[in-house]
């Protein structure tokens, strides 16, 4: 009998909801200090995690919860990258935007 292979469990910053890793949306902060989308989920950097959901990117922006867990502001270039790819097909396909927004 094969053992159930382990799923890594992540938690949104938008509804604080856990779900596997690879149903989240990974955001990350470089290690030059830009923030943008990670859609390998494997970039170096410190890492923050979203539902594919609309209503959890507008309650990480709304509490500030990707600048709490970024250390880092994202830009507006990357929120609506990421409005984009989740509102339907037309954002699928492009290349990430990266912001250039330093910590502070």
């Amino acid at each position: 009998m094969a053992r159930a292979r382990h799923e890594p469990v992540r938690t949104c910053v938008g509804c604080r909801g856990q779900a596997p890793r690879r149903a989240l949306v990974r955001l990350v902060r470089g290690p030059d200090g830009l923030v943008g989308l990670d859609p390998t989920g494997r970039a170096p950097g410190r890492g923050a995690y979203l539902h594919p959901d609309l209503a959890c990117v507008e309650s990480a922006r709304r509490r500030r919860a990707l600048e709490r867990s970024l250390r880092a502001h994202p830009s507006e270039a990357v929120w609506e990258r990421l409005r984009a790819i989740l509102s339907g097909p037309a954002g699928a396909g492009q290349a990430p935007v990266w912001s250039h927004d330093r910590p502070g």
